[in-house]
Formats: structure tokens, sequence, C-alpha cells
């Protein structure tokens, strides 16, 4: 049974306790991913109400959901909203639908605070939408300047890093040569337009996969655990990660044709966003479950786990990767709530930093 709005009200003006979040911009910009995928999950005004009473300041959607655009309307939570894959054919085709998706889905809310806007998401390379990706981000991009509204909205698409042929150690970060038709007149696009490309980061996959080379307390992002990766100091897997994203791209633009993209690449504007973050606490399998993870995997991948890397990731956003000393990383949490719908493995249904019911699934602590 859904959860009661009074019920659900009442819950979250409790959890105060539980849950302290205090979101500065200058110093660490973090959000949580809003996914719908859930069977049992509260209605929007209340998924606003939470976010507003636990001072999360930045929400991640995956569409252009009428009735979540309603509710954050004079809100202060600023958003990402995204442009499901489907839509991205029609949009690559002509300006002309650019044109009305941002008459519909960003005129029609000015009271909502648009941050970003994310063509597509993990576009996986071999979909028919591949190719329509980066038309597709031109003609928003045009959209949004031409209807006066594009200095405050950025564009730009969410990639996954297994798009990475090399991350380790993270200078030699490069992308796969199968996969350079895709990303570099992104990449090149993006810093034209000084926008950060957006990257879903997950340690915990990395770990899962290399278990050899990866020590646990490196993917939790514990302190004192980091170690020398091609010479240089690394506190963590998280920060790894990204710097080798941003070598890749920086090696796509050294070897562009353009001058104005070298010139750019040598002031430092290449740049990425956290687009998703997360470790995922599935439930115990049960005897004769249908569950597919080793006994090993199922040890990492805990209510505990989730805890403590959610708590480290509140602490070192603060502070910027070796490439980028200094610069807080913008972050986005994955995700709200478990969601039971979501295709793919049952530990990917398991996210969530609240329960449905508004109440938090650890004690988490947002700087």
């Amino acid at each position: 049974m859904a959860t009661s709005q009074k019920d659900f009200l009442s819950t979250i003006l409790t959890v105060g306790l539980l849950i302290t979040i205090s979101l500065h911009s200058t110093v660490a910009k973090v959000g949580v991913a809003y996914g719908r995928l859930g069977s049992d999950l509260p209605c929007t005004e209340d998924v606003i109400a939470l976010y507003k009473n636990n001072s999360i300041t930045k929400m991640r959607i995956y569409d252009p959901h009428p009735p979540t655009l309603q509710a954050l309307g004079g809100t202060s939570i600023e958003l990402m909203v995204g442009i499901p894959e489907a839509d991205l054919p029609d949009l690559a085709q002509c300006q002309c639908h650019a044109d009305d998706w941002v008459k519909a889905n960003i005129l029609s809310y000015p009271d909502v605070k648009f941050r970003y806007i994310a063509v597509g998401n993990e576009v996986s390379l071999e979909s028919r939408y591949a190719p329509f990706v980066l038309p597709a981000m031109k003609h928003i991009y045009n959209s949004l300047n031409g209807l006066c509204v594009g200095n405050n909205i950025i564009v730009s698409t969410s990639i996954k890093t297994d798009l990475l042929g090399k991350s380790t150690p993270p200078k030699d970060g490069e992308f796969k040569p199968n996969v350079t038709w895709f990303i570099r007149p992104i990449v090149e696009f993006l810093s034209d337009t000084r926008a950060p490309l957006l990257v879903n980061v997950y340690p915990y996959i990395a770990y899962m996969n290399d278990k050899e080379h990866i020590r646990l307390p490196f993917a939790l992002l514990q302190p004192n655990s980091g170690e020398k990766l091609g010479g240089v100091h690394y506190d963590n897997l998280f920060y790894a990660i990204l710097d080798a994203v941003l070598s890749a791209m920086e090696k796509i633009l050294a070897s562009s044709s353009s001058s104005s993209l070298s010139v750019r690449l040598q002031s430092g504007s290449v740049s990425t966003t956290v687009s998703e973050t997360g470790q995922p606490a599935p439930p115990k399998k049960k005897k004769g479950g249908g569950r597919k993870l080793s006994d090993e995997d199922e040890d990492f991948l805990t209510v505990e786990n989730a805890r403590i890397y959610n708590n480290n990731l509140m602490r070192i956003v603060k502070k910027g990767t070796p490439k980028r000393p200094g610069i807080p990383i913008e972050t986005y949490i994955f995700a709200m709530f478990d969601e039971d719908l979501k295709p793919g493995p049952e530990y990917e249904r398991n996210f969530g930093i609240f329960y449905s019911n508004g109440r938090p699934k650890y004690p988490l602590r947002f700087y």
C-alpha cells in the first residue's frame, strides 16, 4: 500500500536527527537523483517536501515529468532534467522539434530553476540512438539561446566510464578507439560551449571487476587509504576515475585541428560533473532465490558499505581531484529511493538513501 501523505509528512519532519544536510554551492555541490521506477513511491509533492526538509538543493530527473516540474515551481531546488533516448531522433532531425521541446518543457515552467539538460543518459553506442545524441544536443543548445534562456542552462550528455579504454594511471586515461566517432565531437562541442561532460561514476563496479588490484577501502573512499598511481597520490578511487576521464578528454582536444580548442585546453576548460554516483545495498539473498551475486560481492554490497561510501563522498567532493585541486566536484547521488521496477540485476534496484515512507535507510551527513 502506498504511504499516506499524512504519515509521510509526519515522518520527514522527524528525520532531522538522523540526517543533517547543509549544502553550500561554494563548498560541496551535491544533489540527489529522483528516479520513479518504483511501485511504492511517495507522491511527487511529498518527494519535493523531502528534498526541502533535508535541504537537498539539487535534483536530477530523467525526463520532463510534468507533475515533478509543477511541484518544483517556486522552490530553490536546481534541476538537471533528462531527455530520454527515444526522443533523440526527432530532436536531432529538426531544429523546430527542439524549439517545441524547449517551449513545452522549459519555458512552460518559468518558476523552475533549470541547471542542466542531459541529452540522453548512458546511451549505448550499439543502439540506434547513439548517432542522434550530438545533433540533438546542438539543436537544444540553439533553442535555448534563440529563446534567450541559454545563459542559465547547461546542455550536456551523461556517459558511462566504460567508454574508457585505459583508466590507470589516471594521467594516461583515454577513450577506446572504437568510441572516438561518438565521444570526440561531443567533447569538442562541450569545450566550445564551456560545458562539463556528465559522467556516471561508480567505484563499486570497478572494485567488483578487479578485486585483485583495487583495495576495498580505496573503493569506499575511506580516509588514509590512498595510493600512488603514475607517481601521483590519489586519496580514493572516485578521484582516480574522474581524472582518467579528464585526461581522456584532454587527449581528444590535444589532437584536435581547431586552434581555438587548443587554447581552451590550455586554459583548463575541460570539466566534468558527476551526474550519478552511489553504492547499492541489496537485501540478503534467500535460500533458493535467483540472485546472481557471489557471496563475496554480497558481503561487499551492504547497507553499511553504502553508508560508508556516501558519507565519505560528502567529504571528498569539497576538495577536488589531483587534476583539479581545490575545485569542488558537483555531484548527484543515485538515488533518492529504491526502484523495484528497474530492469537489470537486483542489486541495481537498491540504491535508495530513503525508504518510501521518507525515513533514511542509514545515517547520512551532507556537508
